[in-house]
């Protein structure tokens, strides 16, 4: 399948937001949009930005934050269409309930990509059986853990020692000492800080 190859750094600058694409590198000075602003390409430019921009950026936004090609963004706003309620919540709501958003949330990884490869890599379990899919959704009960043998990779045993400092989300509880995860309720937008404007996700698809 395709996927995006080139610095992700280029991506934070071109929506003009920190999407914590690399993790912890992006809250430290090395961080490309501290450092370098501006978009690449051309400075300077004063030409008003459409309507139409405006809304592809913010598609755009919601696009490199989770990691997602275009097709299967697309997939999934169709399935936020056709659920109950407000279209762009809906839509924030499937996205955080991806597999490899979960294991990132949970503090598996420093970033969805690297919890995307965590999980197609078969080191994650969900419900006790080996899940490689990123793109599942998670419900609400559901448990995370972590496959028996990769509880002896390197890895695992330094997450064991940094977990304690970190923190989970409302809607899902953590066990630091067995690193186990659960899902309590599913997300609502509240619980979620979105680099993004869901409405005008909506507005770029209905035209």
């Amino acid at each position: 399948m395709a996927r995006y190859t080139a610095s992700v750094c280029r991506l934070c600058r071109r929506s003009g937001e920190k999407l914590a694409l690399k993790g912890s590198r992006c809250l430290t000075p090395k961080c490309a949009l501290d450092r370098r602003g501006k978009p690449q390409g051309r400075q300077g430019s004063r030409r008003r930005i459409s309507d139409r921009a405006v809304q592809l950026r913010e598609k755009q936004k919601a696009r490199y934050t989770y990691g997602l090609l275009e097709r299967q963004f697309r997939r999934l706003f169709t399935q936020a269409e056709k659920q109950t309620g407000i279209t762009g919540e809906n839509l924030l709501v499937l996205l955080e309930r991806r597999l490899d958003n979960v294991v990132y949330r949970l503090g598996f990884a420093d970033s969805r990509s690297q919890a995307r490869q965590l999980v197609q890599h078969g080191h994650i379990m969900l419900n006790g059986h080996k899940t490689d899919i990123p793109s599942c959704l998670v419900k609400e009960g559901d448990t995370i853990t972590w496959k028996e043998i990769s509880t002896k990779t390197e890895y695992y045993k330094q997450l064991a020692q940094n977990i304690e400092s970190k923190s989970v989300l409302s809607w899902l509880s953590l066990d630091k000492q067995n690193l186990v995860g659960q899902v309590l309720s599913l997300p609502t937008p509240d619980d979620i800080d979105a680099k993004f404007d869901g409405k005008t996700i909506v507005e770029y698809y209905s035209r």
